[in-house]
């Protein structure tokens, strides 16, 4: 496994997901009871970033394919593999690929391809091109996705696809570029599909520890909710300079994702 130790966090071997956590999972990241409201604090950044359906112009000029954010830094070659455990309890491997490839999406902006592949036991699940960019203010916005949905190692359909730009789909939020506690935004809109959204609840105050390593500096936690099924909600953790880390539903379903290892890209 590699190992990687940056002068912003510490990396030591994994004994498991701390009790922390848990408790964080728990009482839905701020110490109170979980419910359906996606905010948090009142932020006191001035950034707008998309809400709800509404409609953005976006402009080629202003965006990359060169994703840095720190808090999910892209470049081709970067792997991600997670342990997971379904709503239903099933065993599942899921890894993420950054590949060399871009599209360019119906709204005009070129993303690049992150593929994104879910096993169980060494059976296809679900593979899906995700598709991202990076604008000036360093947000990585969602363009969309192409699904390939399996049964029994046997494709069936590509239910929950969407690309922005097309059929009312518009683009959303993956990561801020300056996330502040009680910043509220979209990561994607396509009416009764696809309408979920997030809130950053806190900045450099937890402390995570999943298979790959423990981490204790500079964690971004986020709580999305999914206003189409009310009752789920995932918290999010994000370490700078590897990405996302943990994902633990808190609605009665259950499930959760571990980062297990993490290949920085070239």
């Amino acid at each position: 496994m590699t190992i990687v130790t940056t002068k912003k966090m510490q990396v030591v071997p994994a004994l498991g997901i701390l009790a922390a956590v848990f408790a964080v999972a728990a009482c839905g990241g701020d110490g109170k009871s979980s419910n359906s409201d996606v905010s948090a604090s009142p932020a006191s950044a001035t950034t707008t970033l998309p809400q709800g359906s509404e409609s953005v112009d976006l402009k080629q000029a202003d965006f990359t394919t060169t994703i840095d954010n720190p808090y999910w830094p892209m470049s081709p070659g970067s792997k991600w593999i997670y342990s997971e455990t379904d709503s239903t309890g099933a065993n599942q491997k899921v890894v993420i690929e950054v590949t060399d490839e871009t599209k360019m999406i119906a709204n005009g902006i070129e993303a690049r391809v992150v593929r994104d592949t879910v096993t169980e036991n060494g059976v296809p699940v679900e593979i899906t091109d995700d598709w991202y960019a990076q604008d000036s203010d360093g947000n990585i916005w969602y363009l969309g996705e192409y699904v390939t949905n399996y049964e029994n190692g046997k494709v069936v359909d590509h239910g929950g696809s969407f690309e922005a730009g097309v059929d009312g789909a518009q683009a959303g939020i993956a990561i801020p570029g300056n996330p502040e506690p009680g910043l509220t935004y979209r990561q994607e809109y396509y009416k009764g599909e696809a309408e979920d959204k997030a809130a950053v609840i806190t900045v450099g105050e937890e402390q995570v520890q999943v298979p790959f390593g423990y981490f204790k500096d500079g964690i971004l936690m986020t709580r999305d909710l999914v206003p189409t099924e009310p009752k789920v909600q995932e918290l999010k953790f994000y370490a700078p300079d590897v990405g996302p880390l943990l994902s633990v539903h808190t609605d009665g379903a259950g499930g959760r994702a571990a980062l297990v290892s993490f290949t920085p890209g070239r």
